[in-house]
């Protein structure tokens, strides 16, 4: 009599989907689980034990992002795909997208199509929030993975970030000397890991430059949207309290910040300066051309794809973070603070610096 699929499942200790994978030939099922459900058949008998599975070491390489309208994203996996291509590896790419496919999806599509590896950037890890049971369940089933921009202390995995704290830190040192005393920073929420390290980065800067207690120095960050429209609104609210200079967690905010000052009859960076974060293609040619943040996405996209091609060929990587310096690259949208004072609402703080 032909064992069911319920029957090997409780022979084995595995689910029956898992069985079920193994039993049709399957990418996507660790080695050790396939052979315990072939144990479990054996025991049972019934069926013929199924074909070996399409082996993942096919070349195929999956890349998970959210959206592309944030020209960074692709732009990384441009220089994730190259490396790829030079190691002799085809990327299979996935991206999330507004009533779209979740990032589980997209995983399972992965894992369908017989990927060796997965590379996630700024995915569901990303947020502290989130449960992360999804990354262990996919180590089970001996799929490795490299995680992008978003370190999670309860994943056990190889993690490659920006290092949003220096960035900030770099971006309020430019503004002070320049004699901006009242710099605000627009970002992300907080439950992003990101974001998070842009608040503290820009927290401890504010306290250290400009000797502004840690109350003072929250007054000074708005929290919205990593979008043109969300980088308006924090704009809004940041110029409302008397800030002259504006640090934006993305271009796309920084764009938006832009927007805001202009329809208050003010202007780039005559009036109020405006920094970006990440250094899109287009920064030197917007109007003004964009003072930004650079993360170092060669660096970082080869550094994920040297991270996960070891662990595919079965060297034993790193379960740690590997954090990369980011520059600051001046341009035209930021200025003297001299020329401009928004009125503060308080006397508090540091007199203003003289030229």
């Amino acid at each position: 009599m032909t064992a069911r699929l319920v029957d090997i499942a409780e022979q084995s200790g595995f689910s029956e989907a898992t069985v079920s994978r193994v039993l049709n030939g399957k990418a996507g099922v660790a080695v050790a689980t396939r052979e315990a459900v072939l144990a479990a058949l054996d025991v049972l008998g019934g069926h013929e034990r199924p074909s070996r599975p399409r082996s993942r070491s096919g070349g195929l390489i999956g890349l998970i992002t959210p959206e592309l309208v944030t020209p960074i994203f692709p732009a990384l996996a441009q220089v994730i795909a190259q490396a790829l291509t030079r190691q002799g590896y085809t990327l299979v790419f996935g991206t999330q997208t507004p009533g779209g496919s979740t990032e589980d999806e997209l995983t399972e599509m992965l894992v369908d199509r017989g990927v060796s590896g997965i590379i996630f950037v700024s995915g569901v890890h990303a947020d502290s929030t989130a449960d992360m049971e999804r990354y262990q369940a996919l180590r089970n089933r001996g799929i490795p993975y490299v995680l992008v921009n978003g370190f999670s202390p309860r994943v056990r995995a190889t993690f490659i970030s920006a290092d949003d704290r220096t960035a900030v830190h770099l971006a309020v040192t430019h503004l002070a000397s320049l004699g901006h005393t009242r710099i605000g920073l627009a970002v992300g929420p907080r439950r992003f890991v990101p974001a998070l390290r842009k608040i503290e980065g820009f927290s401890l800067a504010i306290q250290e430059l400009l000797s502004l207690s840690a109350e003072e120095s929250e007054e000074l960050v708005a929290q919205s949207l990593c979008t043109l429209e969300g980088g308006q609104s924090a704009a809004a609210t940041l110029v409302d309290r008397g800030c002259t200079a504006i640090i934006c967690a993305s271009d796309m905010m920084a764009l938006g910040a832009i927007r805001a000052v202009r329809e208050r009859n003010l202007e780039v960076p005559r009036d109020i300066s405006v920094v970006g974060f990440d250094d899109s293609p287009l920064n030197a040619f917007t109007d003004p051309p964009l003072t930004t943040i650079r993360q170092p996405i060669h660096e970082m996209g080869h550094a994920a794809v040297q991270a996960l091609l070891e662990e595919v060929g079965g060297t034993s990587v790193p379960r740690t973070e590997f954090v990369f310096m980011p520059d600051l690259v001046v341009r035209g949208s930021t200025a003297s603070g001299l020329r401009f004072r928004v009125p503060r609402r308080s006397s508090a703080g540091p007199s203003e610096r003289r030229a």
